[in-house]
């Protein structure tokens, strides 16, 4: 006659956070604040990027462009470029979402003197 062992198998669990959950208008908040901070540095402003890229989700235009207003308190025309490249590229094979932001954009852009990459001819693959 087999037996069970008398052992119970371990079982996995995990700790989640009960933690205050983040609504869409304090996260939008949040990256225009860390992008509107006047001492923000070149590494900052990349690692904003970066971290806000990597989300699941094509940022808002407000957020955008407190990233583009850094980009020009920095002087850095190639990074304000990489952002929309970066956009357009979060956007994927959804075609209407990287015209919007540019439209929403293009009131910043023009202030700034910031071109797009269609108009630098820098869009082709």
């Amino acid at each position: 006659v087999r037996t069970r062992p008398g052992y119970a198998a371990p079982v996995a669990s995990r700790c989640y956070s009960h933690g205050k959950v983040e609504t869409d208008e304090e996260f939008n908040a949040r990256w225009v604040t860390y992008f509107s901070k006047p001492d923000i540095d070149g590494w900052e402003l990349r690692k904003g990027m970066n971290t806000l890229i990597g989300y699941d989700l094509v940022p808002e235009p407000k957020v955008l462009d407190s990233a583009l207003r850094a980009c020009r308190r920095l002087n850095d025309l190639a990074s304000a470029i990489r952002i929309l490249e970066a956009v357009k590229d979060k956007a994927g094979p959804h075609k209407d979402i990287y015209p919007y932001l540019i439209q929403e954009l293009q009131p910043t852009l023009a202030e700034l003197g910031i071109s797009t990459p269609e108009e630098l001819g820098i869009d082709k693959s």
